[in-house]
């Protein structure tokens, strides 16, 4: 039996938006503002999208209960699986000393910790987010944060607000290619359109996050280091999305960036040197008049061997994500399992789509390939040039698992909700309020995109959630599609250290558990202020010469 979506289920659209909207409140405030633990948090929301979609929409029982399941399964497969396997490599540097001289040789380039931020959450950051994207530049940047010293608050805040410029290009660009693919864009033009949009923002975001770190003053401090940085990246993102694709733009972009930076701190360094490692006006310890820490001078094998198991890292996490390399590893192991009960059961209905369209649900278990096996096999080899032995790292990966226990259930029952939510269709339904906004709509349709990560966790699904959405929209409004299509992704980057699973992953990564609820109260204003100002940028865009001319 077919089941077809309806978005409206009351007849009342702000009454069904309301009711759609309950499960993320549900989830929000208990994590945000009644301190529950993540995995209550989120198995609440999760109750009341199952109610919502049951009682509401009338969606079938057994459907609602296999989308969630489904939704549980991507949880493990493979968010957690990054998550699991970033903590076991963190495990292994911090047990065996290496992760002290890796610190002390990153406060050898420098000892100012925003520009410490500079180089490790932003630079770094955008590196693994070009290269593998789906949490792992949040777990790797506020695993290394909090080992340089960084409070717990300020690691994974501070990780989760730089790892925005690079997303719309994240993972090879698997979000713009993606959104051409099923809906129909042109890869060049959509892909160009988004690299006229995010560069602003990459200029932006370093001065934002040191701002957010150290505040106004200290922040004009270092506006040179800064400026070299945001420039750096902001120019080849642009020119690598226009004249190259979307495949190499993070990456090719966080290199320079990161070169470009170092290579300036040789010529130019700080008078004041900025040792606080919390967040000024959040947590006590502001200012910069903390007494210099020594420095312990390591040999140049010691910091070559400190740094191995993380260069390993990069280059495993680099060759996983070429889709060569992805083509050949389902080749040999990618079994897919079609949701019975639930695969090609349920269609999507206009003015979402131009006709009703079936949504599949199949779950691969793409093992071999998935981001988190390379960085596992990084962890191991890593491992063993650090002299551990089998029985060590089979110990330690054990342990690791027992550490992330509560993290891996809360990543479960987020994504089971977000999953839930898409095939239910309450998510459309909070989308369609966002396009009946008539004139305001390149506004509100950036905001969609940062509605639909912000749900799902993925810019990717954002863009296939949203982005059929938007091109119906701007034709009805006789707006570029190309524009609202990648004003849905790039509005979607700001939506990104809002999302649950996010958080979760910062948690996870710098060891503060049960305080998600903490992260989610700092970030959410950091979030929603860079999205209206991206919704404004692509509203000078759709209406104000000369930037309607970057449209054609």
């Amino acid at each position: 039996m077919i089941w077809q979506q309806v978005y409206d289920p009351l007849s009342n659209m702000w009454l069904s938006t309301l009711l759609a909207a309950i499960p993320v409140v549900v989830m929000l405030v208990g994590l945000g503002f009644l301190h529950m633990k993540a995995h209550w948090a989120a198995g609440a929301g999760l109750v009341a999208a199952l109610i919502i979609a049951v009682f509401v929409y009338n969606m079938p029982a057994d459907m609602a209960g296999r989308a969630a399941m489904l939704g549980g399964l991507t949880g493990l497969l493979p968010i957690g699986w990054i998550v699991l396997n970033i903590i076991f490599l963190h495990q292994l540097t911090e047990k065996n000393g290496s992760f002290k001289i890796l610190q002390d040789s990153i406060a050898g380039i420098t000892e100012d910790r925003r520009i410490q931020l500079l180089l490790i959450a932003f630079a770094f950051g955008a590196f693994f987010e070009g290269a593998a994207g789906f949490g792992t530049p949040v777990a790797v940047t506020a695993a290394i944060l909090i080992g340089l010293g960084f409070s717990p608050l300020a690691a994974s805040g501070l990780s989760l607000i730089a790892n925005t410029a690079p997303v719309a290009f994240g993972a090879l660009g698997t979000p713009v290619i993606t959104l051409a693919k099923v809906h129909g864009y042109d890869l060049m033009e959509v892909t160009a359109m988004i690299g006229r949009q995010l560069p602003f923002f990459s200029v932006l975001v370093p001065f934002w996050l040191i701002w957010a770190f150290a505040g106004r003053k200290a922040m004009m401090e270092i506006w040179p280091a800064i400026l070299v940085t945001g420039v750096s990246f902001a120019i080849p993102q642009y020119l690598v999305s226009n004249f190259i694709g979307p495949e190499l733009v993070d990456i090719i972009a966080a290199i320079i960036s990161m070169v470009c930076l170092v290579a300036f701190l040789r010529v130019w360094q700080p008078k004041n040197i900025w040792r606080t490692t919390t967040l000024r006006g959040h947590e006590s310890g502001q200012g910069e008049g903390e007494a210099p820490r020594a420095i312990t001078k390591h040999s140049r094998a010691d910091v070559i061997r400190a740094w191995t198991p993380w260069a390993i890292l990069t280059v495993f996490v680099f060759i996983w994500g070429l889709p060569s390399v992805k083509t050949a590893l389902n080749g040999i192991f990618s079994p897919a399992f079609p949701m019975d009960g639930l695969h090609n059961l349920i269609e999507k209905m206009p003015p979402v789509v131009k006709q009703p369209t079936k949504e599949g649900a199949v779950y691969t278990l793409n093992l071999l390939s998935a981001t988190g096996t390379g960085i596992l096999l990084s962890a191991i080899v890593g491992g063993l040039v650090m002299k551990y032995n089998p029985v060590q790292l089979v110990g330690q990966f054990f342990k690791t698992i027992y550490i992330v226990r509560y993290s891996l259930l809360t990543i479960v029952l987020m994504l089971a909700l977000g999953t839930l939510t898409r095939y239910s269709g309450t998510d459309t339904t909070l989308g369609l309020a966002f396009a009946n906004t008539g004139v305001l709509y390149p506004f509100f349709g950036t905001l969609m995109g940062w509605l639909g990560v912000a749900l799902t966790g993925s810019d990717t699904a954002s863009n296939v959630l949203f982005g059929g959405m938007q091109k119906v929209a701007a034709d009805q409004l006789g707006l570029s599609p190309n524009l609202m299509g990648a004003a849905n992704s790039s509005g979607g980057v700001m939506g990104k250290m809002i999302d649950a699973q996010s958080i979760v992953v910062a948690s996870t990564a710098t060891r503060w558990f049960n305080h998600e609820g903490d992260i989610l109260r700092y970030v959410f204003f950091h979030s929603i202020a860079l999205a209206c100002l991206m919704g404004i940028f692509v509203t000078l865009q759709a209406y104000v010469w000369p930037f309607h001319l970057m449209v054609n």
